[in-house]
């Protein structure tokens, strides 16, 4: 079974179109699947739209809690409200598109690998979006390395592929609930010795607010958060 986990955030002007091109995407991949929506505290039509999904059509689950608590828990709350083999982790914007899924399994099993994730730097990857976030993705990926000597080139991609016995270890180590919750799952995952493979990606970057000066601090914060956790006090040996 498949199960992708959509964490979604007031995305009510999109998250109807997201669970369509979903169900598509996954109709035309297997037979079992299912798509677990997390609404992590949306003030708007999020939960309602979803609800109507849910309601017409089993494979579709939705989970809300009041208070926003970061696309980290949600993704980590919806993972234990899972029940796939192959778990895919997937943002609510149709920035990348759910077709992806297919050529994203079809690389796992090729390649042996426990996880796939997408790259905005694979040379087959076609991508466009602003300056800006292409200077702080740049940034961010030095960063990234340094740190951790990840041997990705791209940690933060909206496109994730995991066998779940990958997500039943790593899960219970992870702090992070918001900014660096990609790095923090990627570092141990490495540090427990499974194989990561980077896939080509389609993407289209819309103009996302979210995407401020605040957040990017709080990524530099909680990414140093999670180096001084994994050498300093070394909290990911003894979990």
């Amino acid at each position: 079974m498949i199960s992708v986990i959509l964490p979604a955030y007031n995305e009510g002007t999109k998250i109807g179109d997201v669970i369509e091109e979903t169900v598509k995407a996954l109709d035309n991949t297997a037979s079992d699947w299912e798509i677990v929506v997390v609404d992590d505290g949306s003030e708007d039509s999020t939960p309602t739209i979803v609800k109507e999904f849910a309601e017409n059509d089993g494979r579709i689950k939705v989970f809300s809690y009041e208070k926003n608590k970061g696309k980290g828990f949600a993704l980590k709350y919806g993972f234990e409200h899972s029940r796939g083999d192959i778990v895919v982790f997937m943002d609510a914007d149709l920035d990348l598109h759910p077709r992806q899924i297919k050529k994203f399994i079809e690389i796992m099993n090729k390649e042996g690998a426990d996880i796939v994730i997408g790259s905005k730097r694979h040379p087959e990857s076609t991508v466009s979006y602003p300056i800006k976030r292409r200077v702080l993705s740049d940034i961010y990926f030095l960063m990234v390395k340094i740190l951790f000597n990840l041997n990705v080139k791209d940690t933060q991609v909206g496109l994730k592929l995991f066998r779940r016995k990958v997500l039943r270890d790593v899960m219970p180590r992870i702090l992070v609930k918001r900014y660096a919750f990609d790095v923090e799952v990627l570092a141990n995952a490495v540090k427990r010795g499974y194989k990561i493979v980077e896939a080509p990606v389609e993407i289209t970057f819309n103009y996302d607010s979210r995407i401020n000066w605040k957040a990017i601090w709080n990524m530099f914060v909680d990414t140093l958060a999670v180096a001084y956790k994994m050498y300093i006090k070394k909290y990911y040996d003894r979990v």
